[in-house]
């Protein structure tokens, strides 16, 4: 095959992005995963039980599926990453904790057209969990066990099959739960304690999430040096999701923002299909993301590669309240100190470029016309 000149730079530039990385960090142990397990049982009252479901497939077009990505809190409990699974954990009465993962089961056909599958004694031999089921045997399993539970821990909307089990289990009225006391009254939604748990972050958790980061910052790097005008958002964007993928990330951890002039002050930007006009600048809002974790990374610079004096003089106020801001993230200050620290860089320096009036009685308002976003958010599982 002969490649253009163009493309033969564009290989270089995909390896000069993953000489600058170090060796990728190793994944999150299967005892990690059962210290999670346990500091949420621990959050659960003896008698419960929990239900958490993978995401649904979500369909594209026709027969064709969007890529496929678990739901954030079976990856963070089990690192299990394949369609249909569900976890169920039981706490009984006396404390005792067991989880059953459903997965899945081999099958040959369907692994020769879509790929193949650990199934079950796949899953016992890596999952962190006690046992393995077949996921066609949810129902009876479901049945059974939630009679011996007063309060089932479920995320609704993520099977709506297993929701509708779960809530005329509930609805029932037999004899013998009525007699015996026995099935579950109430479903409580358990994001917000897994939420809390995976706030703070283990030692293998910010070695990935960094592992992402410095994916993103080698491909934003490579991509400013593959800038030039006359060329499309889209290749622009092309080149930085490829480059995720050619550093062995699992691709984007969101949609790609690639906003050349007007277009770089749309927040949200995302349609990626204006042509990159020579004297723009260009935001590229974008993160890599590494066995589920994400990175977050926004830079602007100019289309051909230099600032005006109008560009520069906005860039550099820019960097110093990022400057500013990174030096308040100090151990003890409150957790907005940073967001604070670059506002009051930027009103200082709008007021000195004559953009603000000094002498204007909400100086706060000001700034929100042109800095009407936060500094930074939390990162991990998801982006946000």
């Amino acid at each position: 095959m002969v490649f253009k000149e163009e493309e033969r730079l564009r290989c270089l530039m995909f390896e000069d992005a993953i000489s600058n990385l170090g060796l990728p960090p190793s994944s999150i142990s299967s005892d990690e995963y059962r210290d999670r397990q346990q500091d949420l049982f621990k959050c659960m009252p003896d008698g419960t039980a929990m239900i958490i479901c993978a995401n649904p497939i979500a369909t594209k077009s026709n027969d064709v599926n969007y890529p496929f990505r678990t739901n954030s809190d079976m990856l963070y409990l089990t690192g299990w990453i394949e369609d249909g699974a569900v976890l169920f954990a039981k706490k009984s009465k006396n404390g005792d904790t067991k989880i059953t993962l459903f997965v899945k089961p081999n099958n040959v056909l369907k692994e020769i057209w879509e790929g193949r599958r650990l199934g079950i004694e796949g899953a016992k031999k890596v999952a962190p969990i006690d046992t393995a089921l077949s996921i066609d045997e949810i129902d009876d399993f479901i049945k059974r066990e939630l009679k011996l539970v007063m309060e089932v821990f479920h995320q609704m909307n993520k099977n709506t099959k297993l929701d509708e089990l779960i809530l005329a289990i509930i609805s029932e009225r037999s004899r013998e739960k009525q007699k015996n006391g026995l099935g579950p009254i109430k479903i409580t939604d358990p994001t917000n304690l897994i939420s809390e748990l995976r706030l703070i972050k283990s030692e293998k958790e910010l070695e990935i999430i960094k592992h992402a980061c410095d994916i993103t910052a080698a491909t934003h790097i490579e991509a400013m040096k593959f800038t030039k005008p006359n060329m499309g958002e889209w290749q622009l964007e092309g080149f930085i999701e490829g480059c995720f993928r050619y550093c062995g990330g699992s691709g984007w951890a969101y949609p790609s923002i690639v906003g050349s002039g007007d277009n770089s002050t749309i927040l949200h930007y995302k349609t990626n299909e204006d042509v990159m006009e020579n004297g723009d600048l260009v935001l590229v809002d974008a993160g890599a993301e590494y066995e589920g974790y994400a990175a977050d990374i926004t830079r602007t610079w100019p289309v051909n590669g230099k600032f005006t004096s109008e560009q520069k003089q906005i860039y550099n106020l820019v960097l110093d309240s990022q400057k500013a801001a990174i030096e308040a993230c100090i151990e003890g200050n409150p957790s907005n100190s940073h967001h604070l620290a670059a506002s009051n860089v930027l009103k200082e320096g709008l007021i000195k470029l004559g953009i603000i009036d000094k002498n204007s009685k909400d100086m706060d308002a000001e700034l929100k016309k042109y800095f009407m976003h936060g500094t930074g958010h939390w990162l991990g599982l998801d982006v946000h």
